[in-house]
C-alpha cells in the first residue's frame, strides 16, 4: 500500500463520512451477523457450495473514531464460510480495491491444490482491480480454520474471516452451542507508516521500557556484578529483554469479533449447556493469552485437528493458529472471555452469558515481562563469549561468524568450541529426535542480517511460554497435545533438514537461515511423498508462528499419535522438530505469521517435486 493509496482509502473516508452522519453513526459498524450474539451460533448455519467474496473499503467507528477497513462483503471479520467434508466448492473473490496492484485469499490451513492456494507471486498472478478469480477445490478435510488476503497489508486493515468445515461423519465430542471467537489487532495508522516506524526503530512502539529504578531493584535482589553482567550482555547484542511485539496496544486497539473490549461481543447459553469456542487469532502480530476466569477449558481441538482432550485454565495463541475449547457454563452469570496480548500492553474481551447486556468483571492487566538471558538460550553467556564478537561489525548489528559461526571448523575437538557444545547437548537430549539432532548454524553471505546464534538451543515444547504457569493455573504446553485423528503417513523418515529462524531486530531484518526472502538461491525443496523431519532453531529472541502451506507439520512432542500442525509458535532459543509428508506438487509459501516479519523477508518458497 502505497502513501497514494492511503489518500485513496483517506479520501474515501472523506467521501463517506456525510453518510456516516446520515445514517447514525452506530449503524455503520461493519460487523457480520455471526458475530452478533443473537445470530453467532455456527451449529445453525447451513453449509454452503459456494460463496462469492468481494473486497472492498468500509468506514468504520471503533470506539467513536472513524477510519476504512479492508472489507470483506462490507464486514470485518469477513462472512463465516461455512463448508462441509468432501463437498467440491467455488469460491469467487473479487477484487473491488481499486487503487491496489492486487488483492488475494488465502484459505489458512487447508489442503489445496497449489493454483488454489492464493499467494501472489508463487502460485498464481493475484486478482487485478475489477477482476474475480475463482477457487475450486474438493474439502479434504474438517475442523477450524479462517482466511485473509496475502497481499502486502491488507490482512492488518481487515480483510481476514472464519471458516468452519463440518465432518462427513460426526463430532468426536457434543455441544449446544457453537461460537468462533476470532481475535485481531486494529491500528488507525496506515500499515505502511507503521512498517515504517518500526524499521527505523523496532521498539518504536513499545513504551515499557526497562528503568533505572528496575536496576536498582535487581541489583538489591541479585546483585551488582550480576546484574551488571545481564544488562551489558543484552547491551552488547543491541536487544532489549522486554522488545516482545513489534506493535503494541500504543497503536492497537485489539478485537474479538470485530468487537472492541468497550463493544464488550458476547456470546449467550443457557446454564448447564456446552459451549464451544471456536479461538482464531487473525491478528497481525498479536500472541495472545486466553483465559475465562472461574471457568475450565477442555481443548479439543488443535489447527483444526481433534486432539485427546485436556482440561486446562489458560492457553497462548500464536498468530494464526486455531484451538476449539469447550467449557460449561453452570451457573446463571456472566464470564470474561480475556485475551490479553503477550506483552501485557493490553487486551481485549467479551462475554458469555445468560441474557444480553450482562457483563463479569475485568481481570486486570498483569505485569510486563522481560526476558531473561537463559530464555534465549543465552543462560550460560558470560564475557568469553563475547571475545570472539567483532565489536566493530556489532556495531553494525553482526557478529564475527568466523569466530563465531564457524568455531566449530576452527576447534575440531578440541573442546572449545560452543557451537560443538550445543550440538552435543543436542545430541544426548532423548527429547530431540534423529541420529545428531539439527547441524549447527553457522550464518554465510550478509551477515548483517543475523544478529545472534543460539549457543545451546533447547527443547522447550513442554513449557507454556514466557510469564504463563507462575499463576497456579494449568497451563497448555505443545506436550499437553496427543492427536485423536487417524494418522495416514509413514513413520519412517526419510530424510531430516534444518530451517534457521534468523533475525537482526535492531536492523528490522527478519530471514530463514541467515538470507532474507529475496537473497535465498532458490526455493527450499521438498520430495513428494517423501517423509521429512524439519527441524526448527529459534535464533532470535522473539516468539515466531511459523505457517507451512499446503501440507501438514505433524509436531515431534513425544506422544504416542503426533499432533498435527499448520502453524507452529517458536520460542527464543528453541529447537523442535516436525514430520511432514508433501502430498501436492507445486511452490508452497513457508513464513512467519507475523505480517510485519514476513514483509521484511522472514518468508521463503517449498518447492515440491
Amino acid at each position: 500500500m502505497t502513501e497514494n493509496r492511503f489518500l485513496n482509502r483517506r479520501d474515501f473516508l472523506i467521501a463517506s463520512s456525510a453518510g456516516l452522519c446520515a445514517t447514525g453513526l452506530q449503524s455503520v459498524l461493519p460487523l457480520p451477523a455471526w458475530s452478533m450474539a443473537a445470530g453467532g451460533d455456527a451449529s445453525k448455519m447451513a453449509t454452503r457450495k459456494q460463496y462469492d467474496l468481494a473486497l472492498e473499503y468500509t468506514p468504520i467507528l471503533v470506539d467513536g473514531r472513524e477510519g476504512v477497513f479492508t472489507a470483506i462483503n462490507g464486514t470485518v471479520p469477513g462472512p463465516l464460510i461455512h463448508l462441509r467434508e468432501g463437498d467440491e466448492v467455488q469460491l469467487n473473490v473479487t477484487n473491488n480495491l481499486h487503487d491496489t496492484d492486487h488483492a488475494s485469499i488465502h484459505w489458512h490451513g487447508l489442503l489445496v491444490p497449489f493454483a488454489m492456494d492464493g499467494v501472489p507471486g508463487i502460485n498464481f498472478s493475484g486478482i487485478k482491480p475489477g477482476d474475480t478469480y475463482e477457487y475450486r477445490f474438493r474439502v479434504k478435510q474438517s475442523g477450524t480454520y479462517w482466511y485473509h488476503s496475502h497481499s502486502r497489508f491488507q490482512e492488518q486493515t481487515g480483510a481476514y474471516g472464519p471458516l468452519i468445515i463440518d465432518p462427513k461423519d460426526d463430532e468426536p465430542f457434543s455441544y449446544d452451542r457453537d461460537y468462533p471467537v476470532v481475535l485481531s489487532d486494529w491500528s488507525f495508522e496506515d500499515p505502511e507508516t507503521i512498517f515504517r516506524h518500526i524499521n527505523i526503530a523496532g521498539h518504536y512502539y513499545n513504551y515499557q521500557q526497562r528503568t533505572f529504578g528496575e536496576f536498582l531493584e535487581d541489583v538489591e535482589r541479585r546483585g551488582f556484578k550480576a546484574t551488571l553482567g545481564e544488562r551489558m550482555a543484552w547491551g552488547r547484542m543491541r536487544m532489549s529483554p522486554v522488545d516482545l511485539a513489534d506493535v503494541t496496544g500504543a497503536t492497537y486497539t485489539f478485537l474479538m469479533n470485530g468487537h472492541s473490549p468497550d463493544m464488550n461481543w458476547t456470546g449467550l447459553f443457557n446454564p448447564g449447556e456446552t459451549i464451544r469456542l471456536r479461538f482464531i487469532n487473525a491478528s497481525a502480530t498479536t500472541n495472545y493469552d486466553v483465559r475465562i476466569p472461574g471457568l475450565d477449558m477442555e481443548v479439543v481441538m488443535a489447527d483444526g485437528k481433534p486432539v485427546r482432550p485436556v482440561s486446562i485454565h489458560e492457553f497462548r495463541i500464536g498468530v494464526a493458529e486455531t484451538y476449539d475449547v469447550l467449557v460449561r457454563p453452570r451457573q446463571d452469570k456472566a464470564f470474561t472471555l480475556f485475551a490479553e496480548s503477550l506483552d501485557r500492553s493490553g487486551y481485549t474481551r467479551g462475554t458469555l452469558a445468560p441474557e444480553p447486556g450482562m457483563e463479569s468483571e475485568i481481570p486486570p492487566l498483569r505485569p510486563r515481562l522481560a526476558r531473561r538471558l537463559d530464555d534465549i538460550g543465552m543462560g550460560m553467556m558470560d564475557d568469553s563469549m563475547f571475545g570472539g564478537m567483532d565489536h566493530g561489525s556489532m556495531d553494525n548489528g553482526s557478529m564475527d561468524h568466523g569466530s563465531m559461526g564457524n568455531s566449530a571448523k576452527q576447534h575440531g575437538s578440541t573442546g572449545h568450541s560452543d557451537m560443538g557444545k550445543a550440538k552435543k547437548m543436542m545430541e544426548h537430549d532423548p527429547r530431540i529426535p534423529g541420529p545428531n539432532g539439527p547441524a549447527p548454524f553457522r550464518p554465510e553471505g550478509n551477515r548483517s542480517n543475523v544478529a545472534m546464534v543460539v549457543m545451546n538451543p533447547r527443547y522447550r515444547l513442554d513449557e507454556p511460554g514466557l510469564g504463563l504457569g507462575d499463576d497456579g493455573w494449568r497451563v497448555l504446553t505443545y506436550e499437553d497435545l496427543v492427536s485423536d485423528a487417524p494418522q495416514p503417513y509413514a513413520e519412517t523418515v526419510d530424510r531430516e533438514m534444518t530451517i534457521n529462524i534468523t533475525a537482526n531486530m535492531e536492523r528490522y531484518m527478519f530471514s530463514f537461515d541467515g538470507r532474507k526472502f529475496t537473497e535465498h538461491p532458490g526455493p527450499y525443496l521438498f520430495r513428494h511423498n517423501e517423509r521429512l523431519r524439519l527441524f526448527l532453531v529459534n535464533h532470535t529472541m522473539m516468539d515466531h508462528p511459523i505457517h507451512l502451506h499446503g501440507m501438514w507439520m505433524q509436531l515431534e512432542n513425544g506422544a504416542e499419535k503426533l499432533p498435527f500442525k499448520h502453524t507452529i509458535l517458536s520460542k527464543p532459543g528453541e529447537v523442535l522438530s516436525a514430520l511432514i509428508t508433501p502430498i501436492e506438487k507445486g511452490d508452497w509459501a513457508f513464513h512467519c505469521h507475523l505480517l510485519y516479519h514476513m514483509e521484511a523477508g522472514m518468508f521463503q518458497v517449498v518447492r515440491v517435486a
